[in-house]
């Protein structure tokens, strides 16, 4: 059975692409957020193997969505997004309880390699 993501981003061109990298690597996506209010919804309806997440977004922006989220399910595995630039951020979202984060644009490679360490974690 294929592992089930949840792919969080405001653009949908981020989500094309991120779920374009997963579902070529065997992965079914399962679920798309444009807000982080949307991630905790969509995650606590579907239960995901793995959220992408975007720092980013409106409503609710990344870091609180990964709060809200681990708060709901501590083992969840999420993988930051972020662009070049935020790495104060991504230091914090690590810190909120993601697992791993990738710098856009992405490398296909680098993608698939962190999606694999947070698995694993």
């Amino acid at each position: 059975m294929s592992r089930t993501v949840l792919i969080c981003d405001d653009a949908l061109f981020m989500r094309t692409m991120v779920g374009d990298i997963l579902t070529q690597a065997g992965f079914e996506i399962v679920g798309e957020a444009e807000t982080g209010v949307q991630a905790v919804a969509q995650y606590k309806r579907l239960q995901p193997d793995l959220v992408t997440m975007d720092i980013v977004m409106p409503e609710m922006g990344g870091i609180d969505a990964v709060r809200e989220i681990t708060a709901h399910d501590p083992a969840a595995r999420i993988l930051m997004c972020s662009a070049m630039g935020q790495q104060a951020l991504v230091v914090e979202a690590i810190q909120a309880g993601a697992k791993d984060f990738v710098v856009k644009p992405f490398q296909p490679s680098r993608v698939l390699e962190a999606v694999q360490r947070v698995l694993a974690a």
